[in-house]
């Protein structure tokens, strides 16, 4: 257990600091992604101060284009935290983050619990427990002197790139389009960067709540009502340079914008 709080301390300080992590010591490096969590839960006390309480989770690797960029074949999941939901227009600072980039996504609040002990959850039953969708940036932080060498598990440790997210309009579950059919575009300085559809998050967007609930299950902890849920980018991340200006386009749910200057 020592070494799981010595590898959340480096994590933390890296954070703190700005500082590119560089691949952690043989002795702190996670054996695998369930050390991975383990260590990510002790990053996420330790950074509290810093980034407010944990308001809910993204998930990561979701798509094939996404698994085949970061070269990790199923889903992974990082923290949401309060000081990092921010609204539509929000004007960033570019000098915040270590290299960062965006991802266009579909985001949800959940109306109710998603106890543990009412695991495994099908997509049909995560589906009954959200209130609403969002269209959403997800903001990712490279925050690795290189990450392609720091494999899964560390990257898990560091909350997978999660770096914030900002949000749009809510748009009442009831009132959503078909999440299969909404297309999404990245759209940065005016130019299109890049596009997807809601089915290319593991097959519909539902699927990788289930996903989540189920892997929260696992460890004993359950989602809860009012938690912002990242479900994964409809699209590769797009890195950005000083100054740009995002907009994401999802058909039916709306706009969301940023700038980071």
């Amino acid at each position: 257990m020592d070494n799981i709080l010595a590898a959340a301390q480096t994590i933390a300080t890296a954070r703190r600091n700005r500082a590119p992590l560089a691949t952690l010591s043989a002795e702190l490096a996670p054996a695998d992604e369930a050390e991975g969590y383990l260590i990510q839960r002790a990053v996420h006390d330790l950074l509290l101060a810093k980034t407010g309480d944990l308001v809910g989770y993204k998930i990561g690797c979701t798509s094939a284009v996404m698994q085949q960029y970061l070269d990790i074949p199923h889903p992974c999941a990082g923290g949401v935290f309060a000081k990092g939901v921010h609204d539509s227009g929000a004007k960033l600072r570019y000098g915040d983050y270590v290299r960062v980039g965006v991802e266009c996504e579909i985001a949800v609040r959940l109306a109710r619990n998603l106890a543990p002990s009412e695991a495994p959850f099908t997509a049909e039953w995560v589906m009954e427990a959200i209130e609403a969708y969002f269209p959403a940036i997800e903001i990712v932080d490279d925050r690795y002197v290189k990450w392609e060498t720091m494999g899964a598990p560390t990257l898990v440790a560091d909350d997978f790139f999660a770096a914030g997210c900002v949000l749009g309009k809510a748009v009442a579950r009831i009132k959503a389009p078909d999440l299969l059919k909404v297309k999404g575009r990245a759209i940065v300085n005016g130019k299109e960067a890049g596009h997807g559809t809601g089915a290319d998050v593991l097959g519909h967007p539902h699927n990788a709540l289930a996903w989540l609930a189920n892997h929260l299950a696992e460890g004993g902890k359950g989602l809860h009502a009012g938690q912002i849920v990242l479900t994964g980018s409809l699209l590769k991340t797009v890195w950005l340079d000083a100054g740009d200006a995002v907009k994401m386009e999802l058909d039916g749910l709306g706009t969301v914008e940023a700038s980071f200057k």
